[in-house]
């Protein structure tokens, strides 16, 4: 029923385009209310602001997507009926009704067989409302797939699964229930009538998958390929009794923020693969704010399918709780090339290998492809803890165009177990067609072990151990352009060097030392040392010589320090420094604020540029003493000329202790 308030806006509009005095707009004329079954169901949309003459204005409700609740249609929601018929022609209601929402009232609706989603359609399950699967074996059976050789079985088919949709647009999963396979849904490959995943979409636009939780998948709990558009906030995967959480493959325009999903297998995965006959793009990706745990593998990956190229990923403010493969995976097996992607504010805890990339010869793919690369990928306020001595933090390229490159990690600090004696240096042993950490021998590095790759650079990070080790903290092994500045290392009490360098061609160990404050030893066979800049270097504005709240200090009882002091503000939110950062041009710039904070929490700073926030409560957190400086970039775009930089604290303890803020060349 319309409130009092809708009816009188409606009237009043009625009456005022009667007279003449105002226009109905085309949102308001398309939206005649759809008769039968369907009533007004609450949907988010934007009201309209129509002005009358005179100066006045009348506001017209937003229209409303029509409802379609499925016990209209049959559905009976008693847990053991089969209510799959009266969902799938409240589905065909609401897409020749030109759309709408199929709502799930509270219950629980079984479903024995496969639900045909359409376009225009969006499943909304309230609170309370679980739709479940059924192990009757009479789901949709597996289609045929000519391309069934690129990819394993669960990739290759999509028909077997209780929602299934192709070439869809305008479609989504909202409210707050649950769609559960409970424990119907095949981890394997399944027989004919047997499903393997919830949700299995192919080549659909504009998806929104938010609210829900995704209970036991089988295989997999969401499966999409080929989509283009997709938005998810607040989405719940608990599959961590059977497979993956959510496979993204063969994707564009995708925005994740607020997810929790818990996975045995893969958590969130990216893949590109060939069962839709074709080698397809990926990109312009975020995910944010998230939770992701995964048991037997993988946490926030790429591969192991990598047919297409990947580009434009950012994630941010991730935490990963559990993985016996890769906290952060990236492999490159099947001819892609994976570049720009960006890894920020993220904490790792209880993963076998914390980061690990390789480039791989696999190439499952159509069209005969060649062997991939990895390129312009950056890890920014990264902390990890792993659990396996054996697979250390590894990068991996092959030869010539297809090996690892141009790598930034900033503030990247990793606690591997440790554990190991000492041990031949050779490279390992490699399985190139194996994506897997296991299929890479042991490392011979307790931390970074490096083979392959081109202009690395370690920046303010550092590599500990839980337990003694004999190996050291890094090998680099035929590669170029390996740069580490202000880096630290554990070192163990037998190991015979703490950076091993074979075969690289301009490395460079600067402002770098051991835990225990002493110079880092250094050991190279058949490596050339290059500490030259290698292109403009940033301009440093010393906080001493900037502004500063009233009763801040300029303090030098710390060493490590730029220039002469640096800036210690009283401890209150809102004490600040700012500078005046010089541009040569407008555009996007990256600013580093150097500081220390020998607190053991975290004491978080808005930026802003020329009185603007861009960046709000970026951490700065501890550096385990206030000897210890570390650098946090933030993004911003200046004008050209003279531009004020500020950075405020937000809580109660204040700022940490500020050294420099660098702005461009």
């Amino acid at each position: 029923m319309k409130s009092a308030r809708t009816s009188a806006a409606t009237a009043l509009l009625g009456l005022a385009v009667a007279l003449g005095l105002a226009q109905l707009p085309a949102t308001a004329a398309a939206s005649a209310p759809v008769t039968g079954a369907a009533s007004a169901a609450p949907a988010p949309a934007v009201s309209t602001v129509v002005p009358l003459r005179g100066g006045d204005h009348v506001t017209v409700p937003p229209p409303r997507a029509a409802e379609f609740n499925v016990r209209d249609y049959g559905a009976v929601g008693n847990g053991s009926t089969n209510d799959t018929g009266a969902i799938n022609r409240a589905i065909t209601a609401a897409n020749g009704a030109g759309g709408g929402i199929v709502r799930f009232t509270p219950g629980t609706y079984e479903s024995k067989n496969t639900i045909h989603l359409k376009s225009h359609v969006t499943l909304h399950l309230d609170a309370g409302a679980t739709l479940s699967g059924n192990a009757a074996d009479t789901y949709d059976p597996p289609e045929t797939n000519p391309w069934d050789d690129y990819q394993d079985y669960g990739h290759s088919h999509f028909h077997n699964a209780m929602i299934y949709g192709d070439r869809l647009t305008d479609i989504g999963f909202t409210g707050a229930g649950v769609i559960d396979g409970d424990g119907a849904l095949i981890t394997g490959n399944p027989k004919p009538g047997e499903a393997d995943k919830i949700i299995s979409l192919t080549r659909c636009t504009n998806l929104t998958l938010s609210g829900i939780t995704l209970r036991e998948g089988g295989h997999f709990a969401a499966l999409i390929n080929d989509c283009d558009n997709v938005v998810s906030d607040r989405l719940v995967i608990d599959t961590a009794m059977d497979r993956d959480g959510w496979n993204v493959i063969n994707t564009t325009n995708v925005r994740i923020t607020n997810a929790r999903f818990e996975a045995n297998d893969d958590a969130l995965a990216f893949k590109s693969d060939y069962a839709l006959g074709a080698k397809l793009t990926n990109g312009n990706v975020t995910v944010s704010d998230s939770y992701l745990s995964a048991g037997c593998c993988n946490a926030l990956m790429f591969g192991s399918e990598t047919c297409g190229d990947f580009t434009n990923y950012r994630f941010e403010r991730i935490t990963i709780k559990g993985s016996d493969k890769s906290g952060l995976g990236m492999v490159s097996m099947d001819g892609s090339r994976i570049s720009d992607v960006h890894y920020k504010d993220i904490t790792m805890t209880e993963v076998r290998s914390p980061i690990m990339l390789k480039v791989g010869s696999r190439k499952r793919c159509g069209n005969n492809p060649g062997v991939g690369s990895i390129s312009g990928i950056t890890y920014t306020n990264i902390k990890g803890t792993g659990k396996n001595a054996s697979y250390s933090p590894t990068i991996w390229g092959e030869s010539g165009t297809s090996r690892v490159r141009d790598i930034t990690f900033t503030n990247v600090d990793l606690t591997v177990p440790g554990g190991s004696g000492t041990l031949s240096t050779s490279p390992p042993s490699n399985q190139p067609t194996n994506y897997n950490p296991n299929s890479i021998g042991t490392r011979p590095a307790f931390g970074w072990y490096i083979r392959g790759a081109d202009n690395l650079r370690f920046t303010d990070s550092e590599v500990r151990f839980a337990a003694n080790d004999g190996r050291p903290a890094i090998i680099a092994n035929n590669s170029t352009g390996i740069r580490l500045d202000r880096f630290t290392a554990q070192r163990g009490s037998s190991s015979p060097s703490d950076l091993l360098f074979q075969s690289v061609t301009g490395y460079c160990a600067s402002n770098s030392a051991n835990t225990g404050g002493g110079a880092l030893r250094i050991s190279q066979t058949g490596s050339t040392q290059n500490c030259e800049p290698t292109g403009p270097l940033p301009q440093r504005y010393e906080a001493e010589g900037a502004r500063y709240t009233a009763g801040s200090t300029i303090d030098s009882n710390h060493t490590g320090y730029s220039g002469t002091g640096f800036v210690n503000t009283p401890n209150a939110a809102g004490s600040y420094v700012e500078w005046t950062v010089n541009a040569t041009t407008a555009g996007s710039a990256t600013l580093a604020v150097g500081y220390a904070n020998g607190t053991t929490t975290d004491r978080p700073l808005d930026i802003s540029v020329n009185g603007t926030t861009v960046a709000t409560a970026v951490p700065f957190p501890a550096t385990g003493a206030w000897t210890s400086w570390r650098t946090v970039a933030v993004p911003a775009a200046l004008l050209a000329g003279a531009n004020t930089v500020r950075a405020t604290a937000t809580g109660a303890e204040g700022a940490p202790n500020l050294d420099y803020l660098d702005g461009p060349a």
